[in-house]
């Protein structure tokens, strides 16, 4: 008598199948666990040793190495500025004495403007005689200190206070007149201390007229017997002695100054006796043909006078 298959509950019939039966192949595949894998796993992991192997450029920003170098410090040459030509050094000179002022006078503020940039003739022989030529050939003189302050009334001007291979480099003088009309310094005397007999380059004297005391306006304050006139005079003259070589006189003046004053006329026959060449300034405007006095402003609020057929009698109308 035959047994039936035990069959257990929940499962496939223990026995033979009827599925198909797999082939084995020569060649088992292994599991995945037999291979090193690529990444190594927490325990392995080391930053330090990824850090190591990154090139130094790759932790700064730029990627450059050179940036976190400090870089060689070269030494830097000096400009050569006697290898520059003798025109580019003269620009260089102008350009060095720029602000200086129109022209040399005693005053207070020469040290804020003139003594600081001459420090420059302090690097070397050459550009002492270079620059100094440059400065004093350039500036004009004055003759005698005009600026209030304590040097208007001092002994001994600008020009005696400079060296005489200074003063051989002066091109022009300026003599200004009309400060002190009433009562002119006793400085203001030509006399070989000034030395005058140095400048001789000067070519050209600019004489210029502040104010002329002969005009009504001074009337009852201004000296009598044209003191003033004779004394500006005697001025010129002297310095055109002391001066012989002396080719050209320009004249310059304020606004109210006339060229046919007292003043004026005195000068101008000074300078042509001499048979020196006048040339006119342009800030004044005068030119070789006569001066045109201007028509006076008529004035409006002036009263009126009429003739009532006397004519010994004006009404005032």
């Amino acid at each position: 008598m035959r047994r039936k298959a035990v069959t257990a509950k929940g499962s496939r019939t223990v026995g033979a199948s009827s599925g198909p039966t797999p082939i084995s192949s020569a060649f088992t595949t292994p599991l995945s666990s037999a291979y090193p894998s690529t990444y190594a796993s927490e325990a392995e992991y080391d930053i330090n040793d990824e850090v190591a192997k990154l090139p130094i450029g790759a932790l700064s920003l730029d990627g450059s190495v050179s940036n976190l170098r400090k870089p060689k410090r070269e030494k830097q040459l000096p400009f050569r500025f006697l290898d520059l030509p003798s025109e580019l050094r003269v620009k260089v000179y102008d350009y060095h004495f720029a602000g200086t002022g129109d022209v040399l006078d005693l005053d207070r503020d020469n040290y804020k403007r003139i003594h600081q940039k001459l420090a420059i003739l302090r690097v070397c022989r050459t550009i002492y005689r270079e620059a100094s030529y440059f400065f004093y050939s350039t500036h004009p003189v004055r003759i005698f200190p005009t600026i209030p302050g304590r040097f208007f009334k001092t002994k001994k001007p600008l020009l005696a206070r400079m060296k005489p291979n200074q003063r051989s480099c002066l091109t022009s003088l300026e003599l200004r007149l009309g400060p002190g009309w009433s009562s002119p310094p006793r400085g203001w005397v030509v006399n070989p201390a000034l030395g005058l007999s140095d400048c001789v380059n000067v070519n050209k004297i600019t004489v210029y007229v502040e104010c002329d005391p002969g005009n009504d306006f001074f009337k009852g304050f201004r000296q009598p017997d044209n003191f003033y006139e004779r004394f500006s005079k005697s001025l010129l003259t002297g310095v055109l002695d002391e001066m012989p070589w002396v080719d050209r006189i320009e004249f310059e003046a304020w606004s109210n100054v006339k060229k046919s004053g007292a003043l004026m006329r005195g000068l101008i026959e000074v300078v042509t006796t001499r048979g020196i060449k006048i040339i006119w300034g342009i800030e004044r405007g005068w030119t070789d043909a006569e001066e045109v006095e201007p028509e006076p402003a008529l004035d409006l609020n002036a009263p009126l006078l009429m003739n009532h057929g006397n004519p010994g009698i004006m009404v005032v109308v």
